[in-house]
């Protein structure tokens, strides 16, 4: 195989395939990329991990159709170093691989193709949503996924569609995060899947910033995702998923009410102070204020103090300090619409709809000892909704 690439192109899909290559792995072959030719201006690029795969396509000129198999963060290293320009690739017959780029050459060891593993075949996806709604429903939901590789029905998101509406889910056993919304284009399919968080966090990088859609599909094992030239394919995960309904509370009377940034920089600062076992803080929730502490017998402590909307009884809850963050990160950098304003461009008035504010957010609560609700206040395209178990303090 002999190919011309520009270094831009390559760069950037090397740059997609990096987060599902194995760098260290058990199976040598799956820390390497597979190169091949498609027609006479394209490579196709392909990473693995059994589990997750990514192939990514860019223009090039193909002089010799083939194939070749390279280790896939070295190939990368280089080539993000070069300099812009014409990139020269040529196989040899002992699997090893020339680079040339203006004065600089390397040889790179590879690997037979026949090792490198087969993926499975993608034939259709019939579902379309815009990236943006996908990448929201992830970034609104999977810092709620497990990282015990023991409990692996709780190591991704359920995504469900049914009557019109998309819906992601995620917990730990200690935090849920629900996340939906009404899409009648949809009216008419139906999905229920568990897809792994590794596959998430890689389709939000292949989505993000093109402002296209995402093409979706399923067969029995895998669920295949499609934005531009770049396929993802992951395989799903078996296994019953709790019944998450039965966690989100229904008789929280309480509600108090603040901006989101504010209590963000808060928690972030008095947690500095909090015990480095439990990582809590507390909240004592009063008539007009929230006071957020955090004690260490060996630290020492910390107090701040943020305005809010509350009228009700003092109550006092602890958090774990991380899974605040979580949250409120999420919500502070919410875009807040302000509404329709009136604007004249070239002796016209019209209405456009103009973003900003600061986000603010509402917890509901029954007791100090009962699940907490959290939202973003005021009317939203989605139903967001994170719930979390209180410590106790």
């Amino acid at each position: 195989m002999e190919f011309k690439i520009e270094q831009g192109a390559l760069k950037e899909e090397l740059g997609f395939v990096q987060g599902i290559v194995e760098k260290k792995s058990t199976i040598p072959v799956l820390s390497n990329i597979l190169i091949e030719s498609v027609g006479e201006n394209t490579i196709r690029i392909i990473g693995t991990d059994l589990d997750v795969t990514i192939r990514c396509e860019a223009e090039a000129e193909i002089i010799e159709g083939g194939s070749m198999c390279l280790q896939a963060r070295k190939i990368f290293d280089v080539v993000r170093l070069l300099p812009e320009g014409s990139l020269h690739f040529k196989k040899d017959d002992n699997d090893w691989v020339n680079l040339t780029c203006g004065a600089s050459k390397y040889r790179f060891a590879g690997v037979s193709r026949d090792q490198f593993p087969e993926v499975p075949v993608f034939k259709s996806a019939p579902l379309t949503l815009p990236a943006a709604i996908f990448n929201h429903f992830i970034v609104n939901t999977s810092f709620a996924i497990t990282n015990e590789q023991s409990r692996f029905t709780l190591s991704g998101a359920k995504f469900m569609i049914e009557e019109g509406t998309a819906r992601m889910v995620t917990t730990d056993g200690y935090r849920l995060a629900y996340i939906d919304k009404d899409l009648p284009i949809l009216k008419e399919e139906s999905m229920d899947a568990l897809i792994p968080k590794k596959a998430l966090i890689e389709l939000v990088k292949i989505s993000r910033g093109t402002g296209g859609d995402v093409s979706f599909g399923e067969d029995q094992n895998h669920i295949y995702f499609e934005v531009d030239s770049r396929l993802l394919i992951t395989r799903k995960l078996s296994g019953t998923f709790p019944n998450y309904e039965m966690v989100i509370p229904k008789d929280n009377d309480k509600r108090v009410e603040f901006n989101a940034s504010e209590m963000k920089d808060a928690v972030a600062r008095v947690s500095l102070m909090a015990d480095e076992r439990t990582r809590s803080v507390k909240l004592k929730i009063k008539e007009g204020e929230i006071e957020v502490t955090a004690h260490s017998s060996e630290e020492g402590e910390a107090v701040e103090r943020i305005a809010t909307d509350y009228e009700g009884p003092e109550t006092e809850i602890g958090f774990n300090a991380q899974y605040l963050q979580d949250f409120l990160s999420v919500a502070a950098s919410s875009e807040i619409e302000t509404g329709e304003v009136e604007k004249e461009t070239e002796g016209e008035k019209v209405k456009v709809r103009e973003s900003g504010g600061s986000p603010r957010v509402s917890f509901e609560f029954k007791s100090s000892n009962g699940q907490v609700q959290m939202r973003m206040a005021g009317e939203s395209d989605y139903e967001y909704q994170y719930v979390v178990m209180p410590l106790r303090i």
